[in-house]
């Protein structure tokens, strides 16, 4: 299908089914170019102009270990008290927004809704997100796995199509190699803290069959949220393992 007849279809679809703010669930207004399918104001499809607004975006100064914003002066270390004792096996840690309001309901619809539609909007975010993207330039970008029955389930790993658009926002050579496996199907961790979270992860993940790394290579681990860094941190001890030393980690959500 050219990309002239695919304009011509999606506009037809917006005016028969104009999209629907996935948070607020009003109509999104669009603007329309001449010869063009109808374009959301702003770049974003699925927010209306009301809830773009409400994205807390993350700026500078945050905490180097999740990214979590710090308003105010700061003076010595960069850690914030929700990762005092976390340990990080990764070197710093950037978040694009905070979990709340319709960052939430773009990633609740991604994984829980089958939502692909809404991965132009996650790919807006990113767009906006210098201190982001100015992370993944470069480097080989690492999509924290699915166990093989939960993606069957799902149908896809909605962190690797994260890692994907997160590439080609940042451009500049960026690349996505899935370079970890899930060997120990885990139950879910929504109830737990952080130490029942790193016990239930204990050796969940592995370096994927037949991946190597290069210890001079920059790798950029990233999930859709952190929570309590569990997860990632245990993606990173495998890499490291692995000899994966210059390591960082970006999610698209903090909360």
């Amino acid at each position: 299908m050219s990309n002239a007849l695919d304009r011509l279809l999606r506009g037809l679809g917006d005016a028969v089914f104009p999209p629907v703010c996935v948070h607020c669930k009003t109509i999104v207004e669009t603007e329309v170019t001449l010869g063009q399918s109808p374009a959301a104001v702003g770049g974003f499809r699925h927010l209306c102009s009301r809830c773009v607004t409400q994205l807390d975006f993350v700026r500078p100064p945050h905490c180097t270990t999740c990214g979590s914003p710090f308003f105010g002066e700061i003076e010595g270390e960069r850690i914030c008290q929700h990762c005092d004792g976390l340990h990080p096996a990764f070197r710093e840690g950037r978040t694009a927004v905070l979990f709340k309001g319709p960052a939430r309901a773009l990633v609740i619809e991604l994984k829980y809704h089958r939502g692909l539609h809404v991965l132009s909007d996650i790919e807006e975010v990113f767009r906006r997100s210098a201190h982001v993207l100015e992370l993944a330039r470069g480097a080989v970008i690492v999509p924290v796995p699915l166990h093989p029955r939960k993606e069957r389930e799902r149908g896809y790993n909605q962190t690797e199509l994260l890692a994907g658009i997160l590439a080609r926002a940042a451009g500049s050579e960026a690349r996505v190699e899935a370079l970890l496996q899930r060997v120990v199907d885990t139950a879910t961790q929504t109830a737990f803290d952080r130490r029942s979270r790193m016990a239930n992860l204990k050796n969940a993940f592995a370096l994927a069959r037949g991946a190597s790394l290069n210890p001079s290579q920059h790798y950029l681990l990233v999930d859709d949220v952190f929570t309590t860094g569990s997860t990632l941190n245990s993606c990173a001890l495998a890499l490291r393992r692995a000899g994966g030393l210059n390591l960082d980690v970006v999610t698209f959500g903090h909360g």
